[in-house]
Parts: C-alpha cells; structure tokens; sequence
C-alpha cells in the first residue's frame, strides 16, 4: 500500500501497481495510494513538515515533495504548476494577502493544480484529500460554527480559490466514476514549529510584538474577527488518521466528501499579541486594539467568525482533540512559572 502525499498543494521507478490504493497529501489536498508509503508534496512548508513526521512516526515510508528546498534525496523537486511533474510523481516512484496581489498565481495554486492531481489520482484509483479552508465560508455573525454540509459563501479571493479547489478536485473524481476517492478538508488559521515567523499567520504577530519594543512603533491590530489557531501537529495526526480510515474501508462511498478540523481555543489577533506579550514579560502599550467590525455599506463583507463544526470526523470515531494554545507557546518559548 503506497501513499503520495502532497502537503499545502506543492520516484519510484516503474508504474504503480493497479491494486495500489495510493494517498497523496498537498498544501491544498491529500492523496491516500495502497501500502503504508506517504509522499508529502510541499514537505518543507509548516505544515508539511508536521504532516511529514506524523508519517513517519507512525510506521508510514515518507517522501517529500518541494521546491526551492528540495535536496533530490529526502525532499523531491516538484513543480506543482507542471502537470509532467505531478504525473512523473504518480507514475515514477515506486515507494511508497499574497492573493490579491496576484490572483491567477493564486488560482493556478489553489485550482488548477489541484485539478490536474486530481485527474491523475482518479485515473489511478488514487484517495486524494484536499486541504481547504474555513474562508469558504461568509463568517457572518451568528452562523458559526459551520457543519461540513453548510453552504459556502466566500467573501475574499482566498476562500473563493479554495472553495473552486474544493468543487475542481469533487468533480474530477466523478467524471471518472471514482467518488468515493476524492475528499476535502477544511482548516482554519494554522500556527506550530516555523522556521521564520512569516510562515504562520499567528507565528507572525509575535514580530507585531517586538517592533511594539521600539520607540516610536504605532502598530494597529484587529480584536473584533474571531480566529481558531490550529496546531499543524494536529493536522498532521488527523490527515494520518483520516488516511488510515479511508483505506481500511470498503465502501468508500458510505463515508463524507468533505471533513473539517478545528482547534476550539478562539482568540482575537490583538488578543494573541497580548498572549504572547503577557508569556515573555513584555509590554504592548504601542499595540491598539482595533474593534471596528465590517462597514455594511462596504461591497466586500470580512469575515467575523469561520468556526468549523468537527461533527463529521468524530462521527468517523477520528480524535479531534487538539493542543492547547497557551501550552503550547509556553513550551515553545521556554517560558514556565515556577
């Protein structure tokens, strides 16, 4: 049993054989082949390298897939753009705000891409996940949390992307007849081990943090839309066991389309900094909460609340626990009270 992963939608020589039911795990989606190998595409990112070691920690043959970081030996050079590329990973191995400033570098990433793995996983009986967001949905006020069946209404190019990601790699498995192989799962705002802060979107406030030290430093930060910052340790373990129970069961068709996995700690970004103030003893006089919500005459509505409901991979028996928040980061900054 084989499992090409591509983790965050970034060889084995010979074909894979037919009975492979192979994974593939991606920035934006999964892919669950047979055998107990993972190939993770996107495998230095933050959360490929937590989707990595959830892997090979529990009995899984890991590879991974990146790009500018790829070494040929452990990390594989993958352009995900490249529809070659993805086909030679399918076929060759034999082991198992960004957005707006460029939204067709965006819906080539989040979309087609996507699409064209898709494709290639339904032509070769391949269970691919596809890794989304909770952006696809409006997160006006008194909707959360939103079940897996609840109707998508994005307001921003991010989550419209993802959300065409979503229906792209669903519709790819049904044209050929392989439904049950196609499955999406929605995340929200992800945090964890990062090699640079800018990597996360709550890895980064504590930079907000810091500049807060300098003289002079005026730093605006939003404290009225609700944010559930996700371990991607977390995620890493879900993906695995969700990989797990989608190539122990038969009937493939009986199980969700579309799972979501959230923490249930809720936090402001102000709220975050002060978290992360309060842990290393510093002040953020210099930081101003910001509490105005959305103009309602404005054309784009910002989402106030995106919590993702669970129920349905708890009704798969998958555990749902997460880490917890201010743990977490106390650990990670060393910071214990005696």
């Amino acid at each position: 049993m084989t499992l090409p992963l591509c983790a965050q939608c970034k060889r084995f020589g010979g074909q894979l054989p037919a009975s492979f039911t192979t994974s593939l795990l991606s920035y934006s989606s999964i892919s669950i082949m047979g055998g107990k190998t993972a190939v993770v595409t996107g495998a230095t990112g933050l959360l490929g390298r937590q989707v990595l070691k959830a892997f090979a920690n529990n009995d899984w043959t890991v590879k991974g897939t990146g790009f500018s970081r790829a070494d040929g030996t452990d990390i594989l050079k993958v352009d995900l753009t490249n529809a070659d590329e993805l086909k030679k990973v399918l076929d060759d191995v034999k082991f198992p705000d960004k957005v707006d400033k460029d939204p067709e570098g965006t819906r080539t990433l989040n979309v087609e891409a996507p699409r064209t793995l898709a494709r290639l996983c339904a032509e070769r009986g391949i269970l691919l996940t596809y890794i989304s967001t909770d952006y696809v949905f409006p997160g006006k006020p008194g909707d959360a949390p939103y079940e897996n069946n609840a109707e998508p209404a994005p307001t921003n190019l991010y989550g419209q992307t993802k959300l065409e990601g979503e229906r792209a790699v669903l519709h790819e498995f049904k044209m050929a007849g392989k439904e049950g192989l196609g499955v999406v799962l929605r995340v929200p705002v992800l945090y964890g081990s990062a090699k640079s802060n800018a990597e996360s979107a709550v890895n980064v406030l504590m930079d907000s943090v810091l500049k807060a030290q300098q003289e002079g430093a005026n730093i605006n930060m939003d404290h009225w839309a609700l944010r559930y910052p996700t371990n991607t340790e977390d995620i890493g373990r879900v993906l695995k066991d969700i990989a797990a129970k989608y190539l122990e069961t038969s009937d493939r068709n009986s199980l969700p389309r579309i799972l979501q996995f959230s923490s249930e700690d809720k936090y402001t970004k102000y709220e975050i900094c002060q978290l992360f103030a309060e842990i290393n003893g510093l002040p953020i006089d210099r930081i101003k909460p910001n509490t105005e919500g959305n103009d309602p005459n404005a054309s784009v509505q910002r989402p106030y609340d995106c919590h993702l409901s669970t129920k349905a991979l708890k009704d798969l028996g998958i555990d749902v626990s997460t880490q917890d928040f201010v743990g977490w980061w106390r650990r990670e900054f060393r910071a214990f009270r005696h």
